[in-house]
């Protein structure tokens, strides 16, 4: 009788090194958005206050 064992194929080592370095397309994040949305507020808030005498 013979015994035959199903060996998954080998990961490529790449592929993975880029998966956890979050690969993929070229965009800041959410967090970076919403940063960014506050400094632009605060910069138009800032450009509409009338000067201080």
């Amino acid at each position: 009788m013979k015994i035959t064992l199903h060996v998954p194929r080998p990961r490529n080592p790449l592929a993975l090194a880029a998966r956890a370095r979050r690969a993929g397309a070229h965009r800041p994040g959410a967090g970076a958005m919403r940063q960014q949305g506050r400094r632009d507020l605060r910069r138009d808030l800032d450009r509409m206050k009338p000067p201080s005498p």
